[in-house]
């Protein structure tokens, strides 16, 4: 009996390599069911490696991922193009993003991405210098093996020279002041971790864009900085020039009229998840209008129940509504009348957000609207972006939040802009 096997080997650089075997089946077995099952000779295929040719074997498979790597580091470095299973092609020369792109099997050339992973993760920066760093370190280790060096000596003189060089780099450290010159000093050092990314030309207006960003929501005092309050959103259109930092809050709405205030400062918002419409039966029913009077009598009503919530809001002090729900065009007219500027079909996530913001209530109905339940912003303005003109609202200056967001040309899919307040 002959059958196709299909094995998956394991090459010097880790990746999977396809091999079709053709070989013979010596034996077929049952269960206990009677069923037939064909027993294959993998075992007589596997060999067992011991001693220093294991250790070899893993330090060449550590070493072939940072040689991969090592062409990308610098400013001179170049790119790679990597292809997904799913045909998406990703350019980019930034370490983490290729180890964590790379499909990689073997086990000691995984420990290189997480040493890559963790240097971005406590860092932000040096992801491809780490590896390269240590692929250097094992290819010495190497040399010293075939030496006849026993790999603990190895490591215990590796211990030796890092106290060394930490205590060397302690010596040689100059305290800066960070605060002096307009915050320079903090500008150099991310232009350098900008220096080697796709957007080098621009690594000056970008490494003050990430300084003013990691300010803002700094604690000082701590030495911390919670990156959680920094988001990165990007939108296709325009130019990497037009890369902006708002402090505070984008929504990805627009005003529900086109002829509302598009600029609202000192806000006061009521923040609803009611609709604007007149209230409903929680059960299925049918309204039969048989004459005209009987639609005038509901027109009236509809028209006073919009007028009463508009003037609830209105009473409350709000110049300005959100709300997740949406309304018709009955309301939206009578909110423009009033000169009351309103968004519509704002998320779940993006009104709990504004809430916290802001330092309001989320209103569920329009009877429990009262002054002490509006949020605050210093500004609310809606802005346009990129070739297509999308608009967005802007929520500047909240009144509880120090979350500020980077705004970007390009899609978020390109890693070097998510990576640059990091960076910084």
């Amino acid at each position: 009996m002959c059958i196709r096997d299909r094995v998956s080997t394991q090459s010097t650089w880790g990746f999977n390599i396809q091999v079709q075997n053709l070989f013979f089946v010596m034996s077929v077995a049952f269960d206990e069911f009677g069923r037939p099952f064909i027993i294959l000779r993998e075992q007589e295929r596997k060999r067992r490696v011991k001693g220093i040719d294991a250790i070899k074997g893993n330090i060449t498979a550590a070493r072939s991922v940072a040689s991969t790597l090592r062409s990308s580091l610098g400013p001179k470095g170049m790119d790679k193009m990597i292809v997904s299973p799913d045909n998406d092609v990703l350019v980019t020369n930034d370490g983490a993003t290729i180890v964590e792109k790379m499909e990689i099997d073997h086990p000691v050339a995984k420990l290189m991405v997480e040493l890559s992973k963790s240097q971005d993760n406590e860092i932000g920066d040096g992801t491809t210098g780490i590896v390269v760093l240590a692929g250097s370190l094992l290819e010495q280790a190497y040399h010293l093996i075939e030496k006849g060096i026993h790999p603990l000596k190895i490591a215990d003189g590796f211990e030796k020279a890092c106290e060394i060089a930490v205590a060397r780099l302690e010596e040689i450290s100059e305290d800066v002041d960070i605060e002096a010159n307009n915050h320079e000093n903090l500008i150099k050092a991310a232009m350098i971790a900008l220096g080697s990314k796709v957007v080098s030309k621009n690594k000056r207006q970008l490494a003050e864009i990430a300084v003013k960003a990691i300010l803002s929501v700094a604690d000082l005092q701590r030495r911390d900085v919670n990156f959680e309050l920094i988001k990165v959103n990007g939108k296709t259109g325009g130019n990497v020039e037009d890369t902006t930092l708002i402090n505070g809050i984008l929504i990805d709405k627009d005003f529900s009229h086109p002829q509302m205030q598009k600029d609202i400062k000192d806000a006061k918002i009521v923040i609803l998840t009611c609709p604007f419409e007149p209230p409903k039966p929680k059960t299925k029913h049918n309204l039969n209008l048989t004459n005209a009077e009987d639609y005038k009598k509901l027109y009236e009503y509809e028209q006073k129940t919009f007028v009463d919530m508009v003037q609830k809001c209105k009473d409350s002090g709000a110049n300005i509504v959100m709300c997740q729900w949406g309304f018709d065009d009955e309301a939206n007219h009578l909110l423009m009348v009033n000169d009351l500027p309103a968004v519509r079909w704002v998320g779940g996530s993006d009104i709990e957000l504004i809430a916290v913001a802001t330092g309001g209530r989320i209103i569920p109905r329009f009877s429990e609207i009262t002054p002490e339940k509006l949020g605050s912003a210093e500004r609310i303005r809606e802005i346009d972006f990129g070739t297509i003109g999308e608009k967005m609202i802007v929520i500047e200056e909240c009144a509880q939040s120090k979350a500020c967001l980077l705004y970007t040309s390009p899609s978020p899919r390109d890693r070097q802009k998510s990576r640059m307040p990091s960076s910084a």
